[in-house]
């Protein structure tokens, strides 16, 4: 019988400096995750032995020149870069910043050529990796312009799933950001992703006010009144089971949230700051809508741990299996909707 090839999943290995190196390290000691899958982390043999000797591990690699190489059972190693590069955590340097860089670009390339399915980021410091090369506010952005589709923001765990409507945006402009056509096309994404990356059958999505008290019938603002609830009328019409838009200051703290299967927060820490406060160190960042399945843990660089070895590891397993199982789900999704006529059973004479 023919062994089923495993998924072949890439690590970036983020910001030298934080918590990145720590988090792949102490996840892959526990050999049993080999069994899963294939792992591939984009680095250099040089950084990862510097990081193996200061936290003081006993984990093997298994150098690579590229993609193609990797092995199973095996913690690969491409080396994006062969020069030492100095590692001083907890500072924020412009030398990691390029390091982080190299090592995302490295990845996404070999994510369009299904060199890897599935890319896993260590976190990033948003500000010293800007550059002429990567002039976004995240990841998010970033990958939007390599791959195919639009992508979406989707704070994901077991109990809890957010997507936003705009995400890295200054408070004072949200409500210029928001119009019926954002609207319809975050929630449509949203709908599509809960139905193939989840595989829910009939998605319940709940929609948060922009508004204190969604507007207070335009005492605190008009827009939702104005843009929110025409938005989501027709939406409905179209048959998805859409609600709101909800007051966001007591809808998770009266549970309410339990009852559907996403929310989508008008901005950024409106659906960020319950979803962390109630899922943080199992939380996962997915970036939904796109052709790739990229997947990252919750929290940031973390420097100010950084190097003391006592980074949490579970956010980032979290996002591993997460990306395997949205993988799996795309795959099946994609089968069941291939061609739904020929694979109804014959019917006997």
């Amino acid at each position: 019988m023919r062994k089923e090839k495993k998924i072949k999943i890439g690590f970036t290995i983020g910001d030298l400096n934080g918590v990145g190196g720590e988090l792949v390290i102490k996840t892959f000691e526990d050999k049993r995750l080999l069994d899963f899958f294939t792992p591939v982390v984009y680095a250099s043999m040089k950084s990862m032995s510097f990081l193996k000797q200061h936290f003081q591990s006993s984990i093997l690699f298994n150098e690579i020149p590229n993609a193609n190489k990797a092995i199973d059972g095996k913690l690969n190693i491409l080396n994006v870069w062969e020069e030492q590069v100095a590692i001083v955590f907890g500072k924020e340097t412009a030398e990691a910043g390029q390091y982080a860089l190299r090592s995302l670009k490295a990845a996404v390339e070999d994510l369009k050529t299904d060199q890897i399915q599935v890319l896993v980021t260590a976190p990033i410091n948003k500000h010293n990796i800007q550059s002429d090369a990567f002039q976004f506010p995240g990841h998010t952005d970033f990958l939007n312009q390599e791959l195919e589709g639009n992508s979406l923001m989707f704070m994901v765990s077991d109990s809890l799933r957010v997507g936003l409507l705009t995400d890295h945006v200054p408070v004072g402009e949200v409500p210029e950001h928001i119009d019926e056509a954002l609207v319809s096309s975050k929630i449509d994404l949203i709908y599509k992703s809960l139905k193939s990356d989840f595989a829910i059958g009939a998605p319940k999505i709940a929609v948060l006010g922009i508004n204190p008290h969604t507007g207070d019938n335009g005492v605190i603002g008009s827009e939702d009144d104005t843009v929110l609830r025409p938005a989501l009328r027709k939406i409905k019409e179209s048959g998805k089971l859409i609600y709101g838009p909800y007051a966001a200051d007591s809808f998770f703290g009266s549970n309410n949230y339990q009852n559907f299967d996403a929310i989508v927060a008008t901005y950024h820490d409106q659906g960020l700051i319950p979803f962390k406060t109630l899922t943080f160190g199992n939380g996962v960042n997915y970036t939904a809508g796109l052709n790739k399945v990229r997947t990252s843990p919750d929290h940031g660089t973390a420097y100010d741990i950084a190097g003391q070895g006592i980074a949490n590891i579970d956010s980032f397993k979290e996002a591993i299996f997460t990306g395997l199982e949205i993988f799996k789900n795309r795959n099946m999704a994609a089968v069941l909707n291939e061609n739904p006529l020929q694979k109804q059973p014959k019917k006997r004479k």
